[in-house]
């Protein structure tokens, strides 16, 4: 029988519409129930079926559901928000995968990343790195998030994958409308869908072009070493690959995007961490990227299906039943993080956040990569920007990125 939807409301537009800490007071109140809670679905403007969802709202559960894959799936698909399975498996790839088939995937990802690869992305992000803030330096006002945070991440996919200068800027606007295809659907009337699916094409049919290039004519690149990869005599398609720039598109593009532009915000308005971080520099921004990461929470949910019947706390779940799990609330967990878990605090010294996942065998495989742009960056910024001027944030409207839409920043001469 299918339970009562819980009386917190966290699936209406209001609530995703309201504040993140205005959510988080809701969240914190599910934290204290003795499980997951049953939930309506959330806004969709299609067609569907769904009678709702188990909300996985503390750290413990969040992490339990994840490294149980053959009890919780992935191949059903990942969004919490109701999605038909179809577009969900073309820009997720080997997110709405299983094991088997997912480690087969993984492995051939993870080949393609040599160390000689990895020490020439390490180079290419830390030299763009460079040049980002060598426009910000008296640059006077600007918008943060487009002056800064938005570039690194997509100029890194870019050099990863082999995208043509020409090509840069209609793949970027392409990678970012996937995420904010809600605010676009109310400037343009046209279904959020929809428009996903545009930028799923573009997007598919760039890396596509570059695999072919480098078929016929390998160079060395990333792309090479992915169309050349061999797993057990697997190897990927192009539809795979297309699928694989969808997803290094989206999650390696505005995930890191969002965590800078929340790092800034919470160093300035936190000076004395900034001065603290500076003081050692090098034994301090581990730690601190970390938080930067925990703090952001940039991916505020995903889901699984149950398998079969079976219980989390007491909260009994039946086969094929939605689990969301809200890495919002889990990176917020007093019981995780102690009674600073709604402080940004980069000298936390216990951080077990799940802002790359709750682990298990979808934790994320670019986090080396966003964690190296995230300090690349960052000692760019701190130390050749030190009288940056912060100003308040424009929000992103949204159910699944916690997004910083637009930050004013003064850069002084």
């Amino acid at each position: 029988m299918t339970p009562e939807h819980h009386s917190i409301d966290i699936s209406s537009q209001a609530f995703w519409d309201s504040t993140f800490d205005e959510r988080e007071r809701s969240f914190a109140r599910l934290r204290t129930e003795a499980g997951p809670t049953w939930h309506a679905p959330l806004p969709a403007d299609f067609p569907y079926t769904e009678p709702g969802f188990w909300a996985a709202t503390t750290h413990q559960d969040i992490v339990y559901v994840s490294k149980n894959s053959e009890l919780f799936t992935s191949a059903e698909g990942v969004a919490v928000s109701p999605m038909p399975k179809e577009p969900q498996v073309a820009m997720s790839f080997f997110l709405t995968m299983d094991p088997p088939e997912h480690t087969i995937f993984r492995k051939l990802i993870a080949a393609a990343f040599t160390p000689r690869q990895v020490k020439r992305i390490q180079h290419q992000i830390e030299q763009t790195a460079r040049v980002i803030v060598d426009g910000l330096i008296g640059a006077g006002d600007v918008d943060f998030v487009s002056a800064c945070s938005s570039l690194l991440p997509m100029h890194t996919v870019s050099d990863m994958i082999g995208i043509d200068q020409k090509d840069r800027e209609p793949v970027r606007r392409a990678a970012e409308a996937l995420f904010g295809a809600g605010e676009e659907k109310m400037a343009t009337d046209v279904d959020s869908l929809t428009i996903m699916l545009t930028q799923v094409e573009l997007l598919r049919n760039a890396a596509i072009e570059i695999a072919e290039a480098r078929r016929r004519k390998p160079e060395d690149d990333l792309m090479t070493n992915i169309v050349q990869a061999e797993i057990d005599g697997h190897r990927l398609t192009n539809d795979q690959i297309g699928a694989f720039m969808i997803l290094l598109s989206s999650a390696g593009n505005d995930t890191t995007k969002q965590t800078t532009s929340h790092a800034m915000l919470g160093l300035a308005r936190n000076p004395e961490q900034r001065e603290w971080l500076l003081a050692d520099w090098d034994g301090r921004i581990g730690g601190a990227v970390e938080e930067f990461v925990r703090w952001a929470s940039a991916v505020m949910s995903f889901s699984r299906r149950a398998t079969r019947d079976t219980e989390i706390r007491g909260s009994r779940i039946n086969a094929g039943d939605k689990v969301a799990l809200f890495y919002c609330s889990g990176n917020r967990d007093a019981s995780a993080f102690g009674g600073t878990a709604d402080v940004f605090d980069i000298t936390r010294n216990h951080n077990p956040h799940i802002g790359f996942g709750g682990g298990g065998v979808h934790y994320c495989l670019g986090s080396h990569v966003a964690k190296t742009q995230l300090r690349a960056l960052f000692r760019e910024l701190l130390t050749r920007t030190p009288k940056v001027e912060i100003g308040e944030p424009v929000w992103l409207k949204n159910t699944f990125v916690h997004g910083i839409k637009h930050l004013p920043a003064h850069f002084p001469a």
